[in-house]
């Protein structure tokens, strides 16, 4: 059974889109630690980030990368700080959180409960 992950990069579940290419896909996170909490996959499915074949391991990395710096200015942050659990989708995916504390990044406190006028909101503050 497709993971929600591979829903989103077929179209059949809709999403935040902040990049793609041909590999990979960045989306927002529907319920984020802070604002710009963005979620990088590889398009193909995956459950465990290890199991990624070098390149495409090494592709979603970069990917992340290049992302970073809008983040970082759209949200005026200190630091994107990056993170992989790999629990909650059996899909290999990274979080790209906006910090400017070590709070920012406990997932063990609530999550936000945007609107999708907030998302939208988010997502023009990092394309420009």
């Amino acid at each position: 059974m497709p993971s929600i992950f591979s829903k989103i990069v077929s179209g059949e579940i809709p999403c935040y889109k902040v990049a793609e290419n041909d590999a990979f896909l960045a989306f927002l996170d529907i319920n984020p630690l802070v604002p710009g909490h963005t979620l990088v996959i590889p398009k193909k499915e995956v459950d465990y980030i290890f199991d990624l074949d070098t390149p495409t391991y090494h592709g979603l990395f970069a990917f992340a990368k290049d992302l970073a710096p809008n983040l970082k200015e759209a949200f005026g942050s200190k630091r994107i700080g990056i993170t992989v659990i790999g629990l909650e989708v059996p899909h290999a995916h990274v979080h790209l959180i906006p910090i400017n504390s070590m709070k920012d990044m406990d997932f063990g406190r609530p999550k936000m409960n945007p609107t999708s006028q907030d998302l939208q909101a988010w997502l023009q503050k990092i394309n420009g």
